[in-house]
């Protein structure tokens, strides 16, 4: 699927970074976070998923656009510890919405994909009024390596809603056709919160070859009604001890999400 998984359905984990230096919960310990990190990859990867994305979880509250520099310098290396040690596809998420920032990390570490929670269109979110980036994100031209980036684009984005109402399809044709994207992402409400079955099944429809994820409230228990309609599937909260998204990544709740994958 679009040159970086081999699978014909793929499960990517997520990499839930806690607090970096400069935000408002930040521990003071940066070994700390680097232990967690690796401990969380480690145990996705034996658990068998065919890619990781790194995000940072746990800087609330989020900025609506541009990180402070030691933001991107901090997952960067993190970024870096992670594809030194670790084979499987690698994608950046720089929340809110920073997708410059992501694809400078992509590019710096040799990470395959960014997530991009507002390519097009507009959103009202709990840090404002957050517009889409496609017109800066797609003019990044100072390497050709770029162009192998690939960007997953979410619609009708978790946390959010829109400024009016507006079909689902329209803002499918917007992302994929306007905003270049390469894959669209489908979410619930919030993190951890169920994906409506029935708006995955237009999206796909809308979309055709392109891929679809599955972006929150995945489980092994609602996972069946998804297989049919979607191409991907991110998942974090399923994945953490007791189901809690600040918690750990277990290892056991990642390997009897991925028996309906063998």
């Amino acid at each position: 699927m679009l040159g970086i998984f081999t699978s014909k359905k793929v499960v990517i984990g997520m990499l839930h970074l806690p607090p970096l230096p400069g935000s408002r919960l930040y521990t003071g310990s940066m070994s700390t976070i680097r232990e967690s990190l690796l401990r969380d990859a480690d145990a996705l990867a034996a658990g068998g998923v065919h890619g990781l994305m790194m995000e940072n979880f746990g800087d609330v509250p989020f900025f609506p656009g541009r990180v402070p520099t030691h933001v991107a310098a901090h997952m960067t290396a993190l970024a870096l510890e992670v594809r030194k040690r670790f084979t499987l596809p690698l994608g950046i998420n720089v929340l809110r919405n920073d997708g410059l920032t992501a694809l400078a990390i992509a590019h710096a570490t040799g990470a395959s994909f960014i997530r991009v929670n507002v390519l097009s269109g507009a959103r009202v979110t709990d840090q404002g009024l957050i517009q889409g980036i496609a017109h800066d994100l797609l003019r990044e031209n100072y390497d050709a390596n770029l162009r192998n980036i690939h960007i997953f684009a979410d619609v009708d984005v978790k946390h959010s809603a829109p400024l009016a109402a507006r079909p689902l399809i329209d803002e499918v044709d917007d992302t994929l056709h306007r905003g270049l994207a390469n894959a669209l992402i489908v979410s619930g409400a919030g993190t951890g919160k169920p994906t409506d079955p029935e708006k995955v099944k237009q999206v796909k429809k809308a979309a055709g070859n392109v891929p679809v994820f599955i972006g929150s409230g995945l489980n092994p228990q609602s996972l069946p009604q998804f297989l049919d309609h979607a191409d991907g599937f991110i998942v974090g909260t399923a994945f953490k001890q007791d189901g809690l998204a600040n918690n750990p990544v277990d290892a056991m709740r990642v390997k009897e999400f991925m028996v309906g994958f063998q």
